[in-house]
């Protein structure tokens, strides 16, 4: 299309860039200068445009025939040969899929994989997951009734989704710490900017990951299960789909299950027990956890960002984008947009708009696992107040590492202890 490029306005100086330790801590001062002075903005240490505005980030996610997700799954970083190798010798493939995936297919795996996390299955799941995490916090319990510190992110959060999904699939014969590792490893190596000695580490797990998984597709028999309905799938054309496709569902269902339920359940938990008074009404009132959460999904949601790419040249809040333009949809920023949320800087849970949040994006490539991972995370929360009631964190006023990747954050520690005075 015929456009007269208008150049986006630079950014306020001295703001971090997206890989920056002070962006990760505390990405808000950069998100709100990105709507208020370039809500459309070229970002040259990455080469992504930003964008961060709520209406512009809707509509790109609501229009996949001019904004592509092609570019979804892509590295960050350029992976090293070393590290290519070691993917190529274990095999590696990720052909589209489910969230890179614009093909007629799409439509078909998307209705396949829906039927695992539609609402009927995950009100079933409710007694699982509430059995998983009563067992996981009573193993807990007598280190945290001594005195000891308890890690809730590395102990508890980052296993329970794990767990859940290995008994809802009936996954045995691996460890849940060995495919939480496999799953972390994934994020890292794709999303993140590690060196190139720490990609080679990282891809010969995601190479090992991916090795079991092809294992596990080539050797499905049960009918009823995600895999055994991939394996009997028949993609439009009405040939069955093939191993590799079928491997490449099971590795984003895979880590989606895991590692970004995982990061919602830490963050959940790190804002509610830093708060005496939220703790307690986890505890006491039914129906407040799933609130929580829901702000939680609004203002801090682990998917802080979503590529797409520009099928033709374009126009975004009065700038040119031209073909091949990729682009960066700052999901967590559009959370605290307040020409859509009043007050975003404050957790309010029960605010009457909260559902308008994009934490699970929007459109065709929305989010299959929102309800069960809203779900996951409330149980969680509510059964980790339950159960320690008296906690509290072990040092409120420090800051936790956090997982800081392109598309994913979270705190990589909830430390908390027993606070006998409450």
């Amino acid at each position: 299309m015929a456009s007269t490029e208008t150049r986006p306005a630079p950014l306020p100086t001295g703001l971090p860039g997206l890989f920056d330790p002070p962006f990760v801590a505390d990405p808000y001062p950069t998100l709100a200068a990105l709507r208020s002075t370039s809500p459309v903005h070229f970002d040259p240490g990455t080469g992504l445009w930003l964008v961060s505005r709520y209406a512009d980030v809707r509509s790109v996610l609501l229009d996949p025939g001019t904004y592509l997700p092609d570019n979804a799954q892509h590295s960050v970083t350029r992976l090293p040969v070393s590290a290519l190798r070691v993917l190529a010798r274990a095999g590696f493939s990720l052909p589209p899929a489910l969230a890179n995936n614009r093909g007629a297919e799409h439509a078909g795996l998307r209705r396949l994989v829906m039927r695992f996390f539609n609402a009927e299955r995950v009100a079933a799941a409710v007694p699982t997951v509430e059995r998983t995490a009563s067992e996981m916090l009573a193993a807990l319990r007598p280190h945290y009734a001594a005195g000891d510190h308890c890690d809730l992110a590395a102990e508890y959060a980052r296993l329970l989704p794990c767990r859940v999904m290995m008994r809802l699939l009936g996954i045995e014969g691996v460890s849940a710490a060995t495919l939480a590792a496999w799953s972390d490893a994934s994020l890292e190596l794709f999303y993140g900017r590690p060196p190139a000695e720490r990609q080679l580490h990282l891809a010969e797990q995601v190479g090992t990951f991916h090795q079991w998984l092809t294992a596990q597709v080539s050797a499905a028999t049960a009918p009823d299960g995600l895999i055994g309905g991939l394996r009997r799938h028949r993609t439009p054309d009405g040939t069955p789909l093939d191993v590799a496709t079928a491997v490449a569902v099971c590795f984003f269902v895979f880590i989606a299950g895991q590692s970004t339920t995982g990061q919602l359940i830490s963050t959940t938990l790190l804002r509610a027990v830093a708060d005496p008074e939220v703790w307690a009404r986890v505890e006491a009132e039914d129906g407040f956890a799933k609130a929580w959460v829901e702000e939680i999904l609004r203002r801090e949601p682990p998917v802080t960002t979503w590529r797409r790419v520009t099928a033709h040249e374009t126009e975004l809040s009065g700038v040119h984008l031209p073909a091949g333009a990729q682009l960066l949809l700052m999901l967590m920023g559009t959370g605290s947009d307040p020409d859509v949320f009043d007050d975003p800087d404050r957790l309010c849970p029960h605010r009457e708009n909260i559902r308008h949040h994009l934490a699970f994006g929007a459109g065709r490539h929305r989010c299959l696992g929102a309800s069960l991972a809203r779900t996951e995370a409330a149980v969680a929360l509510r059964a980790a107040a339950r159960a320690l009631p008296d906690a509290t964190l072990a040092e409120p006023k420090a800051q936790p590492p956090m997982l800081g990747l392109l598309s994913f954050r979270a705190p990589l520690q909830v430390v908390v202890r027993r606070c006998p005075g409450r």
